[in-house]
């Protein structure tokens, strides 16, 4: 890598440039897409033996135990055993009969309860290899629909025994009726589902009505689901202290240029940047990131942009990469108007995100 030109604090020689997402513009083909449908690095090594209940919260107990015996029930639930198949699926054996009761979970809760947690560990617990089980988000699975077709998304992912579905989106009628579709054929071909959405942070009482929102808007699947509340507090917030206050741009520009695989860009110009990148993408666009550094941080502009960077903010918080920011704090990207809007539910995890990522990169400065 070339060394970097001047910068605020540097000698010309003095570090190797960081990155800039925005030079990036990663393609990425359809089979990357299927392949990377696991549970994201965060979540690698999470299991039901190391979420740790809240003792105050008897629901997050509940859950587990639930969970444990839904993996258990999948084991010879689908005839993935019998032979292997072509990635999409071409040749797989007849499914048997399947089995009675409720085909899927869902996982009912607000933010940083550890509902991921349970999605990646009931995944990591279901007796069938990698290749015969997916997870991704809702979002990833309508750009896998974008990407293959429905159809032969449909023909991907029937042979698997499961299918994990993190951040089930309800305001878009469009991409819920189709994942709702999608959903009904797997069931048809005995793939088992597990899905988690969530409900806004403080509004208990609200909380309440997400598993009836979820159940009527997958239309004919409600008789496969059995929904698991699980109560509790942000475990991202959970004593822990206040989200770190921004940094000067000269502080945030010194440590990019200090820190080896880091990225550095100004705000306006990575959302910029965004639009001209399918949100498929954006996994890519962070691949090899050790930290992501960022000047000028201010509000975003509008609708479409602020979901871009939900989209963004959630690759980062899987792949456990540390943010640093100069501008304003995370929890004054969204106006008034967005965060009563019917996409809060994004934008509040996207703040509760970036502000645990802010957390993990504090020290990038403080080291300097």
């Amino acid at each position: 890598m070339s060394s970097s030109p001047s910068a605020p604090g540097l000698s010309p020689i003095a570090d190797a440039a960081p990155l800039s997402l925005c030079a990036r513009a990663p393609h990425v083909p359809a089979d990357r897409l299927v392949a990377e449908m696991v549970p994201p690095p965060r979540f690698d090594s999470v299991r039901f033996s190391t979420y740790i209940p809240d003792p105050n919260q008897p629901s997050q107990t509940e859950a587990v135990r639930v969970l444990e015996g839904f993996a258990a029930g999948l084991g010879g639930a689908h005839a993935v055993g019998g032979g292997k198949r072509g990635l999409f699926g071409f040749g797989k054996p007849k499914a048997p009969k399947i089995p009675a009761g409720p085909r899927g979970v869902y996982l009912d809760g607000g933010y940083g309860v550890g509902k991921t947690h349970l999605l990646a560990s009931l995944w990591h617990a279901t007796p069938a290899e990698p290749a015969l089980k997916a997870f991704g988000t809702f979002v990833e699975l309508t750009n896998l629909v974008g990407a293959l077709g429905f159809q032969q998304t449909v023909q991907t992912l029937s042979g698997h025994r499961l299918l994990c579905i993190d951040e089930f989106e309800l305001d878009d009628p469009g991409d819920t009726v189709l994942v709702s579709t999608l959903l009904g054929r797997l069931v048809d071909a005995g793939v088992a589902l597990a899905a988690t959405s969530n409900t806004l942070p403080g509004k208990l009482g609200e909380g309440r009505f997400a598993a009836a929102d979820f159940l009527r808007e997958i239309q004919g699947l409600s008789a496969h689901f059995r929904a698991l509340r699980i109560d509790g507090e942000d475990y991202r917030h959970r004593g822990l202290p206040a989200a770190p206050a921004p940094f000067s741009d000269e502080q945030v520009t010194k440590a990019a240029y200090a820190t080896p695989g880091a990225s550095l860009d100004d705000f306006p110009h990575l959302l910029d940047h965004l639009a001209k990148v399918h949100p498929s993408r954006y996994g890519a666009l962070t691949d090899g990131l050790k930290a992501v550094c960022l000047t000028d941080v201010r509000p975003v502009p509008d609708q479409s942009t602020a979901l871009r960077l939900v989209v963004l903010a959630d690759r980062l918080y899987d792949r456990e990469v540390p943010v640093l920011a100069s501008g304003l704090p995370f929890d004054r990207l969204f106006s008034e108007e967005m965060l009563n809007g019917g996409y809060r539910k994004k934008y509040f995890r996207a703040i509760s995100r970036l502000t645990a990522l802010a957390r993990d990169g504090k020290g990038l400065a403080e080291s300097d």
